[in-house]
């Protein structure tokens, strides 16, 4: 199974230099994935790289805490698109959700929703925050914001994706959104059973090096384990052929 379009790889260190965007973007394209994720800052220099690809550069807004207010969380949004931004990422207000001051949380979405349109907007729970009945609560309302993607996490916080959550998720959602699964997912066998589970797009972290050195994420277990299939496939392909 050819995972790259449902690969999203998301570079958000605050120390992320110009250098390591470029190698990302080159990445990108060698690999086909679905998309980026980056900081702001550097959505205007993405896009002109992945000019003519099929390949979303998507930025977040109210991140990594989502306490923002909503004001900053459209003001941040509307300036991304006009950058150049395919895709936009909010955190949750999780301080409103655990208030269960849940017609706040809905405004937060619908406003940021509303002022990007058609542009695709992902909402970030942090299900390592949350409880069961908090999840299936804040996909609920997620929905009613007509949100298009739920995120299990940040990146930020105590921890990334479970089976658990995603099930959750998806016996909540149905078909009425998709799914993105992160963190700790590194391997090729955990993204197929992440896709598997109900996930749409697999979201992962990469570390991609300066100057003329190879780029870590090529190395990356994830990748090194689909190519080492494609091989054995090949080979099999090519000895049915001599006989």
């Amino acid at each position: 199974m050819d995972i790259s379009h449902h690969i999203e790889y998301a570079l958000l260190k605050s120390t992320t230099t110009e250098r390591e965007i470029i190698d990302l973007c080159r990445e990108a394209k060698l690999n086909d994935y679905h998309a980026i994720c980056i900081n702001s800052a550097y959505v205007d220099l993405a896009k002109q790289l992945l000019d003519k690809t099929n390949i979303k550069v998507c930025t977040v807004v109210g991140f990594p805490l989502g306490a923002t207010s909503t004001a900053s969380k459209v003001y941040e949004a509307k300036k991304a698109i006009e950058y150049g931004a395919d895709e936009i990422e909010m955190v949750m207000n999780l301080g409103f959700l655990k208030s269960k001051n849940h017609v706040s949380v809905l405004k937060d979405i619908c406003d940021v929703k509303l002022a990007i349109g058609k542009i695709p907007l992902k909402v970030i729970l942090e299900i390592s925050e949350l409880n069961k009945n908090e999840i299936i609560k804040a996909c609920e309302i997620c929905l009613d914001a007509n949100a298009d993607y739920i995120k299990t996490s940040s990146g930020f916080s105590k921890s990334g994706a479970t089976y658990t959550a995603i099930k959750i998720i998806k016996k909540t959602i149905r078909d009425a959104a998709k799914i993105v699964a992160y963190g700790d997912i590194d391997d090729f066998e955990t993204a197929i059973k992440y896709l598997e589970a109900g996930a749409d797009v697999i979201g992962t972290s990469v570390n991609i090096t300066s100057g003329n050195r190879v780029p870590q994420n090529r190395n990356a277990k994830i990748y090194r384990k689909y190519l080492e299939a494609n091989q054995k496939v090949l080979e099999a392909e090519q000895k049915e052929t001599v006989f």
